[in-house]
Order: C-alpha cells, then sequence, then structure tokens
C-alpha cells in the first residue's frame, strides 16, 4: 500500500518529468539538494511546507499541483 509521501513523490516527478527538467536542474531552480529531491520523488522524506512551496515555485505551479489525489490516497496510510 503507497502512502501520502510515495503519492507525493510520484506527483512531483510526473510534473517535473512533464516540464522536462532533470532533478539537478529541480534542485537548483528549489535551493535544494539533488539528492533531497530524488528522496522526496521516491517518498523517502516527510516534506515539509517551506519546501514544497521552494519546488512549486521552481516548476512554476500551485502548491495544490503537487499533491496527491484524494483518489489516488484512498487505502493509503
Amino acid at each position: 500500500m503507497a502512502n501520502v509521501q510515495v503519492k507525493f513523490g510520484e506527483q512531483l516527478r510526473a510534473i517535473r518529468e512533464r516540464i522536462g527538467i532533470s532533478q539537478e536542474k529541480l534542485a537548483e531552480l528549489a535551493g535544494l539538494h539533488r539528492t533531497y529531491i530524488s528522496s522526496v520523488e521516491r517518498g523517502k522524506r516527510n516534506i515539509s511546507l517551506v519546501n514544497i512551496r521552494q519546488i512549486a515555485n521552481a516548476l512554476d505551479v500551485d502548491m495544490a499541483a503537487l499533491m496527491p489525489t484524494r483518489a489516488s490516497l484512498r487505502g493509503s496510510d
């Protein structure tokens, strides 16, 4: 069963790939480390709102765009 961290990471990766930038470029734009972005995308981090805002700004999307849908979370922790 996937949890909210995994679903968030999947959503982040999908947006990043759709925009066509690497984890390294996203990290640079967001002022974060590439390994941090990688661990968020793999669902290994419980990301803070501050970092969600930095990533959303770097991707030029609303913070809400990064949030998994209710349907994708059904059955998750």
